[in-house]
């Protein structure tokens, strides 16, 4: 039996993850509060937040920005987790 979550991403009900997917508090957080379909909506927007940013995951520093920008997507907490100024997706008309 699939596990429900109230996420706070989609903003209703949806099937909660397997396990969390994050480690430590946050990700205790995010198991308990964020759906697979809005985890699978974050990991979109991260890829577009390190490539058009330029980060590198081998970084430590780079961790704390993507934890912000987590943060900010999936919890509405402050100004991180928004598309990159000026993103236009493949194929958009300039």
């Amino acid at each position: 039996m699939s596990r429900i979550v109230y996420c706070q991403v989609l903003k209703r009900e949806a099937e909660g993850l397997d396990r969390p997917p994050h480690p430590g508090e946050l990700g205790a957080r995010i198991f308990q509060n964020v759906s697979r379909e809005g985890w699978n909506q974050w990991l979109q927007r991260l890829a577009i937040i390190i490539n058009e940013n330029h980060l590198s995951t081998a970084d430590p520093d780079t961790i704390a920005v993507i934890e912000n920008h987590m943060q900010g997507f999936l919890f509405g907490e402050g100004d991180y987790g928004k598309l990159p100024p000026g993103f236009r997706p493949p194929g958009a008309k300039k």
